[in-house]
């Protein structure tokens, strides 16, 4: 494994040439940039007008724009939890800049893995780390054959069962 630390966590993404899926597993995250506008939800404010052209955002367009095809399964808990209905409520943005995103009730996921990853190429798997406080907390990146062998297989087991995320809101919207 090697450790990818700050901007070399971009790494991967650049490097891909064919696909990038993401595996979401957690109902919460810790991510500081994301304080502010989940704070703003929770409280019924608005969500500010440029919020879609955050940086995740743009990325992900010039990675599209690459030919890349970007895809997530995420796996959540119904209900939701606080995150997981704001998260929910912004993703339209993502799936605006060429990610194709959907959600799997956990209840009908089977075993999962207790960790995020992203899975590139699928010939290389980048685990999301994080703290003690589940802050993000750098990557892992691995080409093990059987590791990587093993995400794949979660990904088409998943991706069978994933619900596209505008069918998924709307049947959600009320929650």
């Amino acid at each position: 494994m090697q450790l990818l630390q700050g901007d070399s966590a971009d790494d991967p993404f650049r490097r891909c040439q064919r696909s990038a899926f993401h595996l979401e597993v957690r109902d919460a995250y810790a991510t500081a940039t994301e304080s502010e506008p989940l704070r703003r939800f929770l409280n019924g404010e608005p969500t500010p007008s440029d919020y879609a052209e955050r940086p995740w955002v743009q990325f992900m367009c010039e990675t599209v724009a690459r030919g890349v095809t970007v895809s997530r399964v995420r796996v959540v808990t119904e209900p939701h939890s606080d995150y997981q209905r704001w998260l929910l409520s912004i993703t339209a943005s993502n799936v605006a800049a060429g990610e194709d995103i959907r959600y799997v009730p956990r209840h009908r996921a089977g075993d999962v893995p207790p960790d995020d990853w992203w899975l590139f190429d699928e010939e290389q798997v980048a685990f999301n780390l994080v703290d003690k406080g589940g802050r993000p907390a750098d990557m892992a990146v691995t080409t093990d054959p059987g590791i990587v062998g093993y995400c794949v297989s979660v990904q088409r087991h998943l991706w069978d069962l994933a619900i596209p995320f505008a069918e998924y809101a709307v049947a959600h919207a009320k929650q």
